[in-house]
């Protein structure tokens, strides 16, 4: 993430990703004040064992595409919402991404999405995370029916 005050946002990522049983890791990298981390940690991610990045950032927004050209790894980003523009330009700061540089974008605060989303990438290749994914969402669909039938049970 961009700042650590980003965490209370991007905290549902990594819980998500705990939820999930992967190993990841929490890392402040500033676009702006810390452009040298920045080429670093975007440069070594590959081979220092990640396959997703998750990139969280108000404001600017500029971490994910930054990210995103310094890496062939998949990178989704997570607009952080700031008390200006309500995330708007966090949004379109991520989203807007020259042609060849492409950013996987969430909505607005969407790290739970942008960690299930990772895995689900990495699901792709890993038939344990991909069994994971799919017990969630079995999990969700039963939710539903739950709520859907204490609804009409209190009709």
């Amino acid at each position: 993430m961009g700042s650590d005050s980003d965490w209370r946002v991007m905290s549902d990522a990594s819980q998500a990703l705990t939820d999930f049983g992967i190993p990841h890791e929490v890392e402040v990298v500033s676009a702006h004040r810390t452009v040298d981390k920045l080429v670093t940690y975007g440069r070594e991610a590959r081979s220092r064992g990640l396959r997703v990045i998750i990139a969280g950032a108000g404001g600017a927004a500029h971490l994910p595409g930054m990210l995103a050209s310094l890496t062939a790894l998949p990178v989704v980003g997570v607009p952080v919402q700031l008390a200006t523009l309500d995330g708007m330009d966090s949004l379109l700061s991520i989203v807007q991404m020259p042609a060849g540089i492409p950013v996987a974008t969430v909505s607005i605060n969407g790290a739970k999405n942008a960690g299930i989303l990772a895995a689900r990438i990495l699901g792709a290749s890993d038939p344990g995370v991909a069994d994971r994914v799919e017990a969630y969402a079995r999990d969700l669909e039963a939710q539903v029916e739950q709520k859907n039938r204490r609804l009409k049970e209190s009709l």
